[in-house]
């Protein structure tokens, strides 16, 4: 375990010039097509720094530590965003400063070509999702709209309408054609799903035959049971999230499914998986980011507190598994043991090892600069952070009693529980924590993660003080 109570995170030093870098081999960039995604970008964010590699994208390490950016775009062709090198980004991305978290919120901006990744990162206006379809259970309670079909459930749909009501009914036996349906009509904001996958299709059925999305070329099909195929295109903005497909995120050619979702159903951020999913805390917890705190991120912020909440889960329970290295892609295992102290017996060298497993395998495709969120409504908390000079305190007021922390939802795998991450909005130098160190927060340079305090109790003040100066 590396922290006891709470730590601050800030050993190398740095020099701050920008809050946005891009990160591009010099062969993409010496090409006029894709040069001109770079230049998208500066011409979106003009103070951004570029930083230019020759083979590998670790070289560009120094510079990155030395602007540490808030946010770095990674422009990469197809052929260049494979498994490995969405993993050397993880990798990368963690190693800014000492501690074992992500330093930055990154996202790598690709597409089936040079075309498509311009239209992309050309795309400014934000995205607020009032409109949800997916093909497994999503918390509709938390959303302003949407429909679901049960991939466990034959016929099952339930939908929520604008007025709020919720409604279950017998949907169809086959639900391609009513999934793309969802999507072609350019009324969906966001969309979700799990399930069997491979690079090149969909399987929507998990527990029972039903149809599937396949992809060819940049294009996606919808193909029922009956055998028919028929095109699916779409094109208003949307995010995606695979968060239990296998291989969603796994690029390895011009048929993959990812380039396809960004380059004809509309899709400007999307999340997956580079390998086969099993344990499944790296995809289905965005949602509890994300989807069950409607408002609190933006897809991207959502998606790197999830993988702080992973490294946390990792550091804290596992003695030395967080310094772990694996070969992505392999079946290596880890043994590792709980920590002594006995605060969470139950975990396993399994959990280490699914933890591990998920670490470096899910990839963030988009700029990460570009701003999706839910539609804003009641959460199980609230949380404010007030900022005093050099005094910080963020206050949790529970919203739901004792279940206040509780999951809001429990489909998938690795569900719920999730630790309570605050970003600050800029970065802070040296802490002393005034108040509420029992809560056992961590306070790095740019975030403060509390563990789960899981059941709520009504009488408790759920407040951290700290002072902190703010970096240049």
């Amino acid at each position: 375990m590396r922290f006891a109570v709470v730590s601050l995170l800030l050993l190398t030093p740095f020099v701050a010039t920008a809050d946005y870098a891009i990160v591009v081999s010099q062969a993409t960039h010496s090409d006029p097509q894709w040069k001109s995604v770079v230049d998208a970008l500066v011409e979106k964010y003009p103070d951004a720094e570029i930083h230019p590699y020759t083979d590998d994208v670790t070289e560009a390490l120094g510079t990155l530590r030395k602007q540490h950016p808030r946010k770095t775009c990674f422009v990469a062709t197809p052929t260049e965003a494979n498994r490995a090198f969405v993993a050397a980004v993880h990798t990368l991305t963690r190693t800014f400063d000492d501690d074992p978290y992500t330093d930055t919120q990154w996202g790598i901006l690709t597409g089936y070509d040079a075309a498509n990744a311009l239209r992309i990162a050309r795309h400014q206006v934000p995205l607020t999702i009032n409109n949800v379809s997916s093909g497994t259970e999503v918390a509709l309670e938390m959303c302003n709209q949407g429909v679901w079909y049960d991939e466990l459930v034959k016929h099952k749909k339930v939908s929520r309408q604008k007025d709020g009501v919720r409604q279950e009914e017998r949907g169809p036996a086959d639900t391609t054609a009513a999934l793309a349906e969802t999507l072609t009509s350019q009324s969906t904001d966001l969309f979700v799903t799990s399930g069997h996958a491979t690079e090149r299709n969909w399987q929507i059925g998990f527990s029972y035959r039903n149809g599937y999305f396949q992809s060819k070329d940049g294009l996606m099909f919808g193909k029922p049971t009956t055998g028919d195929r028929f095109e699916i295109e779409s094109t208003n903005p949307k995010v995606y999230l695979p968060i239990g497909n296998c291989l969603m995120g796994h690029i390895d050619g011009p048929d993959a499914m990812a380039l396809a979702w960004m380059n004809r159903v509309g899709v400007k951020q999307m999340i997956g998986y580079t390998v086969v999913t099993w344990y499944g805390y790296g995809g289905w917890g965005v949602l509890d980011y994300f989807v069950e705190q409607p408002g609190r991120y933006s897809m991207n912020e959502a998606f790197h507190a999830n993988h702080h909440a992973l490294i946390h889960r990792l550091d804290t329970y596992f003695d030395d598994a967080v310094d772990t290295k694996l070969v992505v892609g392999s079946r290596q295992m880890v043994r590792a043991t709980p920590n002594a102290d006995g605060r969470q017996q139950s975990l396993t060298s399994q959990d280490a090892a699914g933890l591990l497993w998920d670490r470096d395998t899910v990839a963030f495709y988009g700029d990460p600069g570009w701003s999706a969120t839910m539609a804003d409504r009641s959460k199980a908390f609230d949380q404010t952070l007030t900022i005093e000079g050099d005094t910080y305190t963020l206050t949790i007021i529970p919203n739901r009693g004792e279940k206040s922390f509780e999951p809001i939802n429990t489909n998938g795998a690795q569900r719920g529980w999730r630790p309570i991450v605050e970003l600050l909005p800029h970065r802070i130098g040296d802490v002393n924590v005034l108040s509420g160190a029992d809560l056992k927060p961590v306070i790095t340079d740019d975030f403060v993660l509390i563990p789960n305090p899981k059941r709520c109790d009504p009488g408790r003040k759920y407040e951290i003080t700290f002072t902190a100066k703010r970096l240049p």
